[in-house]
């Protein structure tokens, strides 16, 4: 048997066994979920639970209400969920596309010299523990504007994981590169574009990938002093006593969550080296 049909064989034994694998874990999801609704079913309907924790009937019902009508508009205190859903998300992009801009650059800097690592790090070990939501009233009195305050709080929230992670890639970009860009006499520029980036990138992309996880988490709990987006509606259905609302709107947080979560997981694979 040659060299390459036994690859070709032992390549189909790994594809079988996850594959294998896949469908044993689609079961064992498919049956823990059966297990918790049919708990949280029989748990409300018994009122083992708090006074007034609806089914997961009820729930899975207002949840295929809200999905079925997502655009209703019957002014600004009564949105459908997916106008909210889009306003939320309008603002995470554009908080952290600001933060992006910044991040980056500013990262590439301080990964390459020194000099600005130690001139800029006060700063970063000072503001990087507060709370984003620190930061609202500030934004209240500064901008007196909700939407620009929501933005500003997105922008501080997710700066720092992409910082940190660039500036570390840059920093610890393998000396071997640089050594032999500097033999074939390429300017600072060129090194930084040609090799110092593209060999940070990975570290750059899970960066960006933790700021947008940050800025998807902070923009729902500053939406609740705000007015409009999911926040805004999770509080205004906490105000009417409605729960089914409520875990609906936390249920389609977690969704748009994971799709966020899986595109730079994909874009991370990508520029991964062709590393799995």
């Amino acid at each position: 048997m040659t060299a390459i049909s036994k690859r070709a064989i032992k390549s189909k034994k790994e594809s079988r066994l996850l594959d294998n694998e896949n469908v044993q874990a689609i079961l064992l999801f498919l049956l823990s979920l059966a297990i918790f609704l049919g708990f949280w079913e029989i748990g409300a309907n018994l009122k083992w639970f708090s006074k007034g924790m609806p089914t997961a009937s009820l729930t899975i019902k207002e949840l295929w209400y809200w999905v079925t009508h997502p655009f209703y508009d019957n002014g600004p205190n009564d949105l459908g969920i997916g106008w909210n859903l889009l306003i939320s998300l309008r603002r995470v992009a554009i908080g952290y596309t600001l933060a992006s801009v910044i991040a980056v650059p500013l990262g590439i800097l301080v990964g390459i010299s020194r000099v600005a690592f130690k001139a800029f790090n006060p700063y970063f070990q000072l503001l990087k523990p507060v709370s984003p939501l620190a930061w609202l009233p500030l934004g209240l009195y500064i901008f007196r504007n909700s939407e620009l305050t929501g933005i500003f709080i997105i922008t501080i929230a997710s700066i720092w994981p992409t910082l940190t992670n660039t500036a570390f890639g840059v920093a610890n970009v393998d000396s071997s590169y640089l050594d032999v860009s500097k033999t074939l006499g390429a300017s600072r520029w060129r090194t930084i574009f040609k090799v110092i980036i593209p060999a940070a990138l990975p570290n750059i992309i899970s960066g960006l990938r933790i700021s947008m996880g940050i800025s998807w988490l902070v923009i729902v709990a500053a939406e609740m002093l705000l007015g409009t987006g999911l926040g805004y509606f999770i509080w205004n259905e906490w105000n009417n006593l409605y729960i089914p609302n409520i875990l609906v709107a936390i249920f389609i947080i977690g969704v748009v969550g994971i799709v966020l979560d899986q595109i730079f997981a994909y874009l991370e694979k990508i520029v991964s080296f062709g590393k799995s």
